[in-house]
């Protein structure tokens, strides 16, 4: 949960941090309580709704799409959850804004007319949450049409079965408005089309449940690969073409079985989700693959069951109902960020209506009242799961949850195509489910760069930093049990980087190895996780010294010698220097606001070093350090666990200077 100030001790702050009743007080345990919880997402729309019901009109920042495409997008998203809602019984009043709505916006001579769609066009992505529409809710949708009515749906759907779409999860956005029209009982989809699509995407598949966004060379393997497209789409169609096609739907669920034993370690015992990737806007999105293996009755692996698998999706909603204000406006409608409006974090994609992709969660009230998932005592999250550390070969990540901090080691990944910040979204060294990550709001200061967890270079004496953004030669090495990647960030220079995770007996430390080659004067900047930087008064963090508080468990930040840490109501975040005779300088950084996903007020502790144009490899040994407040219950001190601090990693060195 974000931090918020003590109103007792910040005056007006309070008014603007007093979240709406109406989301913070549900408790989101039950049915009825998610209907809720949509219901009052859904009810703010209704002022933003244009009269035929076809637009829906947030706000007036851009896209690289047209402004009716952003419309259509606000119109189409809450889809996911209204269709949910209505198939599993539930009723809204204002579900018949969204049918008029359907019919208005594909009729070419209404003045709400969407336009038709033309090659890669935004409107095609759209097509998925009006199929599932469809499909789910045919006697409210295309039994209550005409036939000329029926007619131009079939026109306007038709239409994206001749254009060109990218070579993506778009596909499946085909996949839905074929499936959408054969479901509500046309007989004018292409099942030619949605068969071709279908083998196609099914060579996005690279094994153990993981899909790629795309087809060979393409490494991105984010939640674009589970819960906002790829797994999310396979579940949902094993449900509905189970008898038509079992073959391909069985498989699809036996996918998501392997895939569920990897993805539940992205998130944490509080619910939260690790922040990774693209698309962060779309928030408890993340969590709707939970939802999806109810919906398409999956047959659960060991350890997970029915009640383990409730509480991962409604503990993270819970989480996100109570993130308000930041994440909500007064009126309820979302913001476009995470945790708070952030614009930084954007890509040239999201409109104001982009965010409503969240509804994908929703997919639970579409199950009967009897199903296992509604029946089931919620249950926390798993033990056997806790305390671990894992190996995702796919992905390219090391999970970890020792010491209860919940965040991966990442390498391997980057963007096929350019999106906003990518290097951040992609190209960290590490990503935490309590911390989040920070993007760059400008590119000449470090406090700009927003540059934690990552090594960041100079060449012009620190007036532009560049940081890791296309990895190359990335693998897991088993045996060692790191991560293992080159970076070239200029022609002279190359990065190598071992990512070492943390060990039982000292879990809230890991460990980076860096080698730099370089044929030009370098300056570094290593960066920890991004901490929360305001003391308990609501302003900014004190320095403290050694000897008067630096060396105790006070808030506040220290700076000594190769060595920088901060401490607040978030928790602690530290960086140390451990290489031999370590030259580097700690610094506890206050990075520029709204730099972070999770909080726009941010210390980041930092070593700075300086490296020579040489022939001599230059070798950087980083420990760092971080408790998220929600996991200091499990420790009796968290400065006994500072002081855990790796050593004698002579041997470490060894091992990976042998391996070269």
């Amino acid at each position: 949960m974000a931090t918020t100030v003590d109103p007792t001790l910040a005056g007006t702050v309070s008014f603007f941090s007093s979240p709406p009743t109406h989301f913070s007080s549900n408790p989101l345990l039950t049915k009825s309580d998610l209907a809720q919880f949509l219901k009052d997402l859904l009810d703010p729309l209704a002022a933003y709704t244009s009269p035929g019901g076809s637009r829906i009109h947030l706000g007036y920042t851009g896209t690289h799409y047209d402004d009716v495409a952003a419309q259509l997008e606000g119109f189409a998203r809450p889809l996911w959850g209204l269709a949910s809602l209505l198939k599993g019984g539930g009723t809204y009043e204002g579900s018949k804004r969204w049918v008029d709505g359907l019919k208005n916006g594909v009729d070419s001579a209404s003045p709400e007319f969407w336009g038709y769609m033309r090659d890669k066009d935004q409107r095609m992505v759209e097509c998925s949450p009006i199929g599932f529409f469809l499909a789910s809710c045919p006697k409210e949708t295309w039994g209550s049409y005409t036939e000329e009515e029926k007619g131009k749906l079939e026109e306007w759907l038709n239409v994206m079965n001749r254009k060109e779409m990218p070579n993506t999860n778009w596909l499946w956005f085909r996949v839905f408005a074929n499936l959408g029209l054969k479901k509500a009982g046309s007989t004018k989809y292409n099942a030619d089309r949605m068969k071709a699509d279908l083998d196609h995407l099914d060579t996005f598949y690279i094994g153990k449940g993981w899909s790629r966004d795309g087809p060979e060379g393409v490494v991105q393997l984010d939640y674009y690969s589970s819960s906002f497209a790829i797994q999310f789409a396979q579940l949902v169609y094993s449900k509905l073409m189970r008898e038509e096609d079992p073959v391909r739907s069985e498989e699809y669920r036996n996918r998501a079985v392997r895939f569920a034993l990897d993805f539940v370690h992205y998130f944490d015992e509080e619910g939260r989700a690790i922040p990774f990737g693209r698309s962060m806007v779309y928030r408890f999105a993340m969590s709707s693959f939970w939802g999806a293996l109810a919906y398409a009755d999956v047959d659960l692996p060991a350890p997970l069951t029915w009640g383990i698998i409730k509480g991962l999706l409604l503990r993270n909603l819970r989480y996100w109902a109570r993130q308000a204000p930041g994440a909500y406006n007064k009126d309820g409608t979302l913001t476009i960020g995470f945790n708070y409006p952030n614009m930084n974090l954007t890509e040239n994609y999201n409109s104001p209506g982009s965010v409503y992709w969240c509804c994908k969660a929703f997919i639970p009230l579409a199950l009967d009242d009897n199903h296992p998932f509604w029946t089931a005592q919620e249950e926390a999250y798993p033990d056997v799961l806790k305390g671990t550390v894992k190996l995702l070969k796919n992905p390219l990540h090391i999970a970890s949850n020792l010491g209860g901090h919940t965040f991966i080691l990442s390498s391997g990944q980057q963007c096929s195509y350019p999106v906003k910040q990518s290097a951040a979204k992609y190209g960290k060294l590490a990503y935490s489910s309590a911390f989040g990550y920070s993007v760059p709001v400008g590119s000449l200061t470090l406090e700009e760069l927003g540059g934690d967890n990552t090594l960041a270079l100079s060449d012009d004496e620190g007036e532009t930093w560049k940081c890791r953004r296309e990895t190359r030669e990335a693998r897991i090495e088993e045996g060692a049990g790191w991560l293992r990647s080159m970076w070239y960030p200029w022609k002279g220079v190359e990065v190598e980087t071992w990512l070492i995770p943390p060990r039982k007996e000292n879990p809230l430390w890991h460990l980076r190895i860096h080698r730099i080659r370089t044929r030009r004067d370098l300056i570094s900047a290593e960066g920890g996780f991004a901490i929360y930087g305001q003391g308990k008064d609501g302003r900014a963090l004190n320095p403290l010294s050694v000897g008067s508080g630096g060396d105790s468990e006070n808030e506040g930040t220290v700076e000594d010698g190769p060595v920088a840490r901060a401490t607040s109501s978030a928790g602690v975040s530290g960086v140390a220097a451990v290489e031999t005779n370590a030259k580097r300088k700690g610094k506890a950084m206050r990075m520029d606001a709204n730099t972070n996903l999770i909080e726009p007020r941010t210390i980041l502790p930092t070593l700075m070093g300086t490296h020579g144009a040489s022939e001599e490899d230059h070798w950087l040994v980083t420990a760092v350090f971080a408790l998220p407040q929600s996991a200091f219950g499990l420790h009796a001190s968290w400065l006994k666990e500072w002081e855990k601090k790796p050593a004698g990693i002579e041997g470490v060195l060894k091992s990976v200077m042998k391996g070269n």
